[in-house]
């Protein structure tokens, strides 16, 4: 019985140090490679992409740790506007990884293809909504959203690249490989 449940713990361990290297990639891209864009001072990054990658590798609740973690990292590293829109980044980041799926041995499925329009439904109404409490409506929506379809835009490209890369390199299944013996 004892060597089932360090069986069990090693898995949770190995799924966080998973995660952990998926948020400090997802910073790193956010911060370091980013191109600023809007009115609003933000900027369009690559780390959303990695936040797919991790979305489609790893389990729910630690692909979220992992875009939340990442993500809020750099928001407060870069010492970005307000807590309003540090906390909406915080909700809305692990919310994008909902309509992935980690099933299968390939990164880029038809699911996990059309998840990448339901993320972007899922960034705009957010930062929308945040952006709107803190700079007003009308301007919200022409700043918020046509930033988040631009940052969307090019994390879906990134990510069907890297995802298409990797599934060449039959990744997934080394990966899997690897946390299970």
């Amino acid at each position: 019985m004892k060597k089932v449940c360090d069986r069990a713990s090693d898995k949770k361990l190995e799924f966080m140090s998973q995660a952990a290297v998926m948020a400090a990639l997802t910073a790193a891209l956010t911060l370091w490679l980013h191109i600023p864009a809007g009115l609003n001072g933000g900027y369009i990054h690559f780390g959303d992409a990695v936040i797919y990658l991790a979305a489609a590798l790893l389990p729910k609740p630690y692909a979220m740790a992992a875009g939340a973690a990442g993500e809020g990292d750099a928001f407060v590293s870069a010492g970005s506007t307000g807590a309003l829109l540090g906390a909406a980044t915080l909700l809305i980041k692990p919310l994008l990884v909902l309509p992935f799926s980690n099933g299968g041995e390939r990164i880029v499925t038809r699911r996990n293809t059309a998840a990448l329009v339901l993320a972007f439904f899922l960034s705009a109404s957010g930062y929308f909504l945040a952006e709107g409490l803190m700079f007003g409506f009308h301007t919200a929506f022409l700043v918020s959203v046509s930033g988040s379809a631009v940052q969307s835009g090019g994390s879906a490209l990134a990510f069907l690249a890297a995802g298409g890369a990797l599934d060449r390199l039959q990744v997934k299944r080394r990966w899997r490989a690897g946390s299970q013996g």
